[in-house]
């Protein structure tokens, strides 16, 4: 039934993704998907917007203070967001 040129869906669209080089995008798109687990309700309900661009994540906060208290906690999220990527993905985090 099965050729030995014939290829499962997950495999047809690694090489896809590989292709077009859009396997990183999909990574940061799936940090992105993954801050409110990572940060909890309370400052996700602060987050106005998030982004990469340059492997850097930029997060939009409406409150100043959360914003310097996530500023201090840099390191711990970036390793967090970078376990959850499975790489280092995430190169710096700004807060604005």
């Amino acid at each position: 039934m099965f050729r030995s040129n014939d290829y499962t869906l997950k495999q047809v669209i690694n090489e896809l993704l590989k292709e077009y080089n859009l396997s990183d995008k999909l990574k940061e798109k799936k940090i992105i998907e993954s801050w409110p687990k990572i940060v909890g309700k309370m400052i996700t309900k602060h987050t106005t917007g998030i982004y990469f661009k340059n492997k850097k994540l930029y997060i939009t906060l409406d409150n100043a203070a959360l914003r310097e208290e996530l500023r201090y906690a840099s390191t711990k999220l970036l390793k967090s967001l970078n376990k959850q990527a499975g790489e280092n993905l995430v190169e710096e985090l700004f807060f604005k």
